[in-house]
């Protein structure tokens, strides 16, 4: 089966000769939901855009379920649903009009069980008369992504949907998400809130200084760059690593309560065997040891963090 999206040798330079993308090559597969990560300035949104027909690439391709996006604009453009980052709305409009008024945007006939659905998967509906004015800023986010479903697209971005939105809207959202996708939305998520990412992702992208720098299946991408800790709680406190044991690149934490040792899961030898001798060896004693299994978070850090 083809791919919802393709992307080929896509770049944007814009009029001030800063350069935003830079070759990038992505293919999203249907029905998948795909966390495009990287630090503010890294090119996403300008990415989200172009794909949107919002911004006009400098070259390069994208089709959208076999549509180009330069050719046959408007049929890509209608399967597309597009969350924002900003909270771009109508304020004097009820939550109703507003909805059925994106759907029309798209050339979709009127139909309320539709938009009345959106609506009460999005706990909106006790709102549907209300005016976006009188509504917080939580549930403004809501109505964005109400907006971008009423249409009824197959390919779903969500740039940073959850900003600013609390711990219980968010949840509530995820939810939306997941019954989404499960109905074969394709989704593409922009998020800081890396353990969303990490919770919800089929696939991982990261973008970095204009560049798609590594996309790779959520569970083998930590499987391949994630580290162990083993955590010693020690017996007596430290006031520094002794000399002896400098080479197995130990750090001294919790006001030297701690000793912490990485090491690669993926190697023949962890190296642990060898460092409790040297601990023994130099008196060190620990009364408690756990281990720590890398995040995606800590994946993403380093991937991106600058060279020193």
């Amino acid at each position: 089966m083809s791919p919802i999206l393709k992307i080929s040798n896509l770049s944007k330079v814009y009029d001030s000769g800063f350069q935003a993308l830079k070759g990038i090559d992505l293919e999203i597969e249907r029905g998948e939901l795909f966390a495009l990560l990287g630090p503010n300035g890294a090119g996403k949104t300008t990415l989200i855009s172009i794909i949107c027909g919002i911004v006009n690439a400098s070259g390069g391709s994208v089709t959208v379920d076999g549509h180009d996006i330069a050719r046959d604009f408007r049929a890509a453009r209608a399967e597309i649903g597009l969350v924002p980052q900003e909270l771009t709305t109508d304020a004097f409009e009820t939550v109703w009009a507003t909805v059925n008024f994106s759907r029309g945007l798209f050339g979709k006939p009127k139909n309320h069980a539709i938009v009345e659905k959106v609506l009460k998967d999005l706990s909106l509906w006790d709102k549907r008369d209300n005016k976006l004015i009188t509504l917080s800023g939580g549930m403004k986010r809501r109505v964005l992504i109400a907006k971008a479903l009423a249409h009824e697209p197959r390919l779903l971005f969500l740039d940073e949907p959850t900003a600013g939105v609390d711990v219980e809207l968010r949840r509530d959202m995820w939810r939306v998400v997941r019954r989404l996708q499960e109905t074969g939305v394709t989704i593409i998520l922009t998020t800081h809130y890396i353990e969303e990412a990490e919770d919800l992702a089929d696939r991982v992208g990261v973008i970095n200084d204009g560049e798609i720098i590594l996309v790779e299946d959520k569970i083998e991408l930590m499987r391949k760059l994630g580290r162990k800790q083993l955590i010693l709680h020690l017996s007596d406190p430290l006031e520094a690593v002794p000399e002896t044991l400098a080479e197995r690149g130990l750090e001294l934490g919790q006001n030297g309560e701690t000793l912490v040792y990485t090491y690669d899961t993926q190697a023949e030898r962890t190296g642990i065997t060898a460092l409790l001798k040297d601990l023994h060896a130099a008196g060190i004693r620990f009364r408690d040891l756990q281990t720590r299994q890398s995040s995606l978070e800590d994946i993403f850090v380093n991937l991106v963090k600058a060279p020193s």
